[in-house]
């Protein structure tokens, strides 16, 4: 035995009866503990053969049996029968008067592997969330993270569902413009990643996929729980890396963040089990310093001069944001309010220019407001930034556009525009914004407020209304307005609570999260958790912001779990659920194309009641009246809280 062996209590003597076996673990060992002819042994509880547990196994005509394959071995000292030589390691064992010890050999100091490198790497890149759960394929990286999360340079949390971890990183990127990761073992745990990686791709959010793999020497076999991943994952991902033994790590781990973080979207990294345990206790971990240049580029000056002559000419401009100018819109709101021309957004722009402001519209196309549309069709010329012209948005293709966009490919991309400018965006407004001298256009602000004033009052006219039974949306998202905090970060989930948000929450300075061109319904739960994240870093953009979901009963309860994961962790999110009793978007759907309505209907429980089954705040509303009052119980409570609203089918 080792001089530097520990003996630690293993067991109380009357916890082994004889002829039994059991798994005991210390510090990071495992030994298979055995009571055969009134003698207690301790052996290794790994079979020689394919790691079977022996603790698991049993003690059968005399010899322990190995429960994965049965071979047997002497239950106190580890040998087999019949003279063979792959016996179990056994390590020195005492019965004292207060227990069964066993002494343990000291533990090696913890050699730098390649997953390491590649987590050191990640956090040198700026990463400093991720999602996910850890299985027996990404075992080795797991425990990488887990040193740096121990240093405080991570934070990992563990969720029940691997959907759940993608679209809490993709909104994270949505919101941030920067990488957070998800993280899953090999088969079903990589391929339940895939619908949110794909809101990320399509969405353009820069989000990381770690997953595990099965052994290099299984690959192509057909071995358990092995799936082509790069072929997976081929369709989503903007950059995907397999992990050899002999990869530079530190260089794929950099290019899977820089192809995050410049293309706007998902980069992939496999690793093999047996890659990610081997040895570097010399390699230098990678960093984003020299690989990253200036994006803020500026426009080629015939375009901007086109564009400039364009907007000088017009009467009636209007400005269209998208989600593409989320992170410049103060030299777009300069401009705007240079010619004093209305501001729409589409719906993944929701908030990116406060509906109080003397310029602000709202929402523009099938989740939007009467304002939006009516400027749209007064307008002369179309100012577009950052927007992709998608057909819910309903930007009119006949009208004279000016398109701005730091992607060339967006630029024209599903009809011709006027004037197609390739800048970035704050850039391009600033410089547009220098460019005009006086301008034909004409003060619109009093429109703006003419056209306000006519929607709140029919917004009014609807609070009182009652068809379905329930509480109409726009007396759920009047009191929303009413009571949520003026910064407030809100995660939307999908179906006729979304296209009610959009058309009745009137934003400030909130900021809005939504599965925009997926359109995944199940998005906003997760999607909260993933905004969470941010508010507890130093970043003054989000620092300290109030998290509200907003979703309805069916997207909730794809992945209600989660709402176990908020409650470990201490997320202060505020959840705001529409329980209609069915998916009502669908049912709606069904109406329109003059189908019969089948198999839209839920059975759900209490939400509230879930909750604080879970141990969060559950509460409950059934009428108008109680609105105010729940959200800002549920707003005020420190940690997950739940407002379950009763709510209408019918009036959305």
């Amino acid at each position: 035995m080792s001089e530097n062996a520990v003996w630690l209590k293993v067991l109380d003597p009357e916890e082994l009866p004889e002829g039994r076996v059991k798994a005991v673990t210390c510090k990071h060992r495992t030994l298979c503990l055995t009571h055969f002819e009134g003698q207690f042994a301790a052996l290794d509880n790994k079979c020689p053969h394919q790691g079977g547990p022996l603790g698991e196994g049993s003690i059968e005509g005399g010899l322990l049996r190995c429960p994965w394959h049965g071979w047997d071995f002497d239950p106190l000292t580890g040998k087999p029968p019949g003279g063979f030589d792959d016996g179990v390691e056994t390590f020195p064992l005492e019965v004292r008067e207060d227990g069964v010890y066993v002494a343990f050999p000291a533990e090696d100091l913890h050699v730098r592997t390649v997953s390491d490198v590649m987590v050191e790497t990640l956090v040198n890149w700026g990463v400093r969330w991720v999602w996910g759960i850890v299985g027996h394929s990404n075992l080795g990286f797991g425990d990488a993270m887990r040193r740096q999360e121990a240093k405080g340079a991570l934070r990992y949390f563990g969720i029940r569902h691997e959907g759940a971890a993608a679209f809490a990183a993709s909104a994270y990127g949505k919101l941030t413009g920067r990488p957070a990761a998800c993280f899953a073992i090999a088969g079903p745990g990589a391929t339940n990643l895939l619908t949110g990686l794909w809101d990320a791709h399509v969405d353009r959010a820069p989000t990381l996929a770690l997953t595990g793999q099965v052994p290099t020497t299984l690959i192509g076999r057909g071995a358990f729980q092995e799936v082509d991943l790069a072929a997976a994952f081929g369709g989503v991902a903007k950059y995907t890396a397999v992990a050899a033994k002999d990869s530079n790590f530190p260089e794929i781990t950099s290019l899977a963040c820089k192809h995050a973080i410049l293309e706007q979207g998902v980069s992939h990294m496999v690793f093999p089990d047996d890659v990610q345990v081997v040895e570097a206790p010399d390699m230098k971990a990678g960093s984003p310093e020299g690989r990253m240049a200036a994006r803020e580029i500026a426009p080629p000056q015939d375009s901007l001069a086109q564009a400039a002559q364009r907007i000088a000419e017009a009467k009636r401009p209007v400005i269209i944001v998208g989600h593409g100018a989320r992170f410049v819109m103060e030299p777009v709101i300069a401009l705007a309010e240079q010619l004093n021309a209305p501001v729409l957004t589409t719906f993944k722009g929701k908030g990116l220019i406060a509906d109080d402001h003397p310029l602000g519209c709202g929402v523009l196309g099938r989740s939007g407001t009467p304002v939006a549309s009516w400027f749209m069709n007064e307008a002369d010329l179309l100012i577009v930034f950052g927007a992709s012209f998608s057909n819910h948005t309903g930007i009119t293709s006949y009208k004279p556009i000016v398109q701005v966009d730091y992607d060339p490919m967006m630029l024209g991309r599903l009809h011709s525009v006027t004037v197609p400018v390739w800048g970035e965006v704050g850039v391009t407004a600033r410089l547009l914004k220098e460019a005009l001298g006086p301008t034909a256009a004409l003060d619109q602000r009093p429109d703006v407020v003419d056209r306000w004033r006519i929607w709140r009052e029919e917004k009014t006219r609807r609070l009182s209304e009652v068809e379905g039974g329930g509480v109409h949306s726009a007396a759920i998202f009047a009191a929303l307005t009413a009571t949520a905090p003026q910064d407030a970060i809100i995660a939307v989930d999908v179906g006729n609570n979304t296209y009610s948000f959009g058309r009745y929450f009137e934003c400030q300075r909130q900021s809005v999260l939504m599965s925009g061109y997926l359109g995944s319904i199940g998005f906003g739960y997760p999607a909260a958790m993933g905004a969470w994240a941010a508010t507890q870093e130093s970043d003054p953009r989000f620092s300290g912001r109030k998290v509200i979901a907003v979703t309805g009963d069916g997207g909730f309860g794809q992945y209600m779990a989660e709402y176990t994961t908020a409650v470990k962790y201490g997320m202060d999110i505020t959840h705001v659920l529409l329980n209609n009793g069915e998916l009502g978007k669908i049912s709606k759907e069904q109406r329109s194309a003059d189908y019969d309505v089948w198999q839209t209907s839920l059975h759900n429980p209490s939400f509230a009641e879930y909750a604080e089954l879970c141990g969060a705040l559950g509460l409950r509303v059934t009428a108008a009246d109680q609105l105010e009052g729940a959200l800002a119980e549920a707003l005020a409570h420190d940690g997950p809280a739940t407002v379950e609203i009763l709510a209408d089918p019918l009036l959305i």
